[in-house]
């Protein structure tokens, strides 16, 4: 079925030139074209572009020195912090290949990433590798390098920041690593279409978790598209860059929401995640944004940080909007300078989408993805008028997608549920030595994601479900998201998930876990009747449980895995 285009927005070209280039081209650009704009702020450190490089090109000379070859598999085991960043850059400039490991991961996970990729050096902070040293012994890990947030804050500022850094033994120490080695110069020969510039561990919610391979091509590739998407450029090489040419008529300093080189990103997606790496690293460099980077989440402290930088751009799963928007204070903060907020890795509540779209002057884009598309494949459009609200948006430029019958695989017309199916430039190379898996999930060039969609008259998709989620309730299908938009709209109501309780006569029970909003009290009973009230009958919930916080991935996504277990186990 050829893609519709009938909502493509006006004068956008319908593909993109991708240049054959490395990931690590970006922010040589970048530092070459405004070598003083400041690339990031922690804690109150400043960083310019033109450091942040250098700082990269001495990284990637003193990898070299200690040992890491092209090739070689690298694991980040660290928080948000300039040193990542540093790391990340430095790493991919040498041909090595960019590993992350969640901070939150179990001695057991990691122990099997470090294993299942091979990873030879572990780059970790001092705070976290203390809780995995045990493991080490048991990987292949040769070396470890350790940093500490503590080296990012000046003497001055000690008083106020009481983190002391912690010197961990028979270890190479980052900052002294940096102090050692000049800039390397010399440029890595890579190719762009067969080297790979990440492994990304899926998050392991069925099963062991897949090492998924992404190209230096599928990196790029996946970072221009989310790049010119808001304003219909083309790309172009110029004198060894990559440039955006404007649609006729369009002068980016006027005309565009963010301007290129003055966009300043609120940054608390983590960057071990897709959308972190992708979307909130790798794209502000890109662009030449100013990254305001937080380690953690904290409501407060992001919206100080908002409205302190004038941030221009906020974004992250849908776990960040609903304490944002919940916050009691929330109402008294200007958020007049925030021009675009991105939602992903997990369905945005009609009613959050909704407040957010009144509260924030700018655009409100729900886009989907996966971390075996790189990041992305859908986005709403960048005009208010053109998004549609509950759509995860347009399949962007070069990218196609079909819906299929769950049980025999044929495609289905729009207004069909079925399984997405996505095609494009930014898929996968594969899994990490798991060509069985690989294929099972790649056929034909498309990616069969699992998750359950239906496309509109228009071309726009609407996630109905994850195919794993689904409930059958004496053989009818019940889709948790329904029910939790639903409940979503009680107004004390401040986090849920909707999951199947296993019953011998129905098959499965739909029961709601649901997280109150601060203060705010109701019953079991107040819950089932809002929700009941507004479903069909075998849609119906059957029970509700208040937990103190739903249980969500560092990604944003919710853990319905571990609320299912919890069911089976009677708690």
């Amino acid at each position: 079925m050829a893609k519709n285009f009938n909502a493509w927005p006006k004068g956008w070209p319908k593909s993109l030139n991708y240049p054959e280039v490395p990931v690590y081209q970006f922010l040589k650009q970048t530092a070459a074209r405004v070598p003083n704009r400041i690339a990031m702020v922690f804690g109150g450190m400043e960083l310019t572009y033109s450091e942040f490089k250098i700082l990269a090109d001495r990284f990637a000379s003193a990898l070299i020195d200690i040992g890491v070859k092209k090739g070689d598999r690298v694991v980040i085991h660290s928080i948000n912090c300039p040193q990542f960043a540093i790391a990340y850059y430095g790493l991919i400039k040498i041909g090595a290949i960019y590993s992350p490991l969640s901070p939150l991961s179990s001695t057991r996970e990691a122990a099997y990433q470090l294993n299942d990729c091979g990873a030879e050096t572990l780059i970790s902070l001092d705070l976290f590798y203390p809780s995995i040293s045990s493991i080490i012994p048991e990987t292949p890990v040769k070396r470890v390098i350790t940093t500490s947030v503590a080296d990012t804050f000046s003497p001055v500022l000690s008083p106020l920041k009481p983190l002391e850094k912690t010197t961990i033994p028979d270890t190479f120490d980052l900052v002294e690593l940096l102090k050692k080695h000049e800039p390397l110069t010399e440029d890595i020969d890579i190719n762009p279409k067969k080297d790979l510039a990440h492994i990304a561990y899926t998050g392991g919610t069925t099963g062991l978790p897949k090492g998924v391979m992404i190209s230096h091509f599928n990196a790029v590739v996946n970072v221009l598209q989310f790049a010119c998407w808001p304003n219909g450029a083309q790309v172009e090489m110029q004198d060894g860059n990559i440039k955006l040419v404007y649609p006729a008529g369009i002068d980016p300093k006027t005309d565009l929401l963010i301007p290129p080189d003055e966009g300043i990103s609120m940054v608390a997606v983590p960057w071990f995640h897709a959308m972190g790496t992708i979307g909130y690293l790798n794209g502000p460099v890109f662009g030449g944004a100013t990254m305001v980077v937080l380690p953690r989440f904290d409501t407060k402290e992001y919206l100080d940080s908002i409205v302190k930088y004038k941030a221009t751009s906020i974004g992250g799963a849908p776990q960040l909007f609903i304490p944002l928007l919940n916050h009691p204070d929330f109402d008294s903060y200007d958020l007049s300078s925030v021009k675009s907020a991105g939602s992903g890795a997990a369905p945005l509540a009609t009613p959050i989408l909704e407040k957010m779209l009144n509260t924030f002057p700018g655009v409100v884009v729900e886009a989907y993805g996966l971390t075996e598309v790189t990041m992305g494949v859908t986005s709403n459009p960048w005009n208010r008028e053109a998004i549609k609200q509950g759509s995860i948006g347009l399949p962007i430029f070069d990218t196609e997608i079909k819906v299929v019958d769950i049980a025999t695989g044929e495609d289905l017309p729009p207004g069909s549920e079925g399984e997405l199916c996505v095609k494009g430039p930014q898929i996968m190379l594969g899994y990490w030595n798991k060509p069985e898996e690989t294929a099972a999930t790649v056929k034909d060039g498309w990616l069969y994601t699992g998750d359950i969609c239906r496309e509109d008259k228009d071309g726009f998709f609407y996630i109905t479900d994850r195919k794993k989620d689904m409930i059958i309730y004496k053989g009818y299908n019940v889709y948790p998201r329904e029910l939790e938009n639903v409940i979503f709209e009680h107004p004390a109501v401040s986090q849920c998930a909707v999951v199947g309780k296993p019953d011998t006569t129905a098959g499965e029970l739909p029961v709601a876990f649901v997280e109150l909003k601060q203060g705010e009290t109701t019953t079991k009973e107040d819950i089932i009747e809002h929700t009941n009230s507004k479903v069909s009958a075998y849609k119906k919930l059957r029970d509700v449980i208040f937990v103190d916080q739903v249980p969500v991935s560092a990604a944003g996504k919710i853990l319905k895995r571990q609320l299912r277990e919890q069911l089976k186990g009677g708690d």
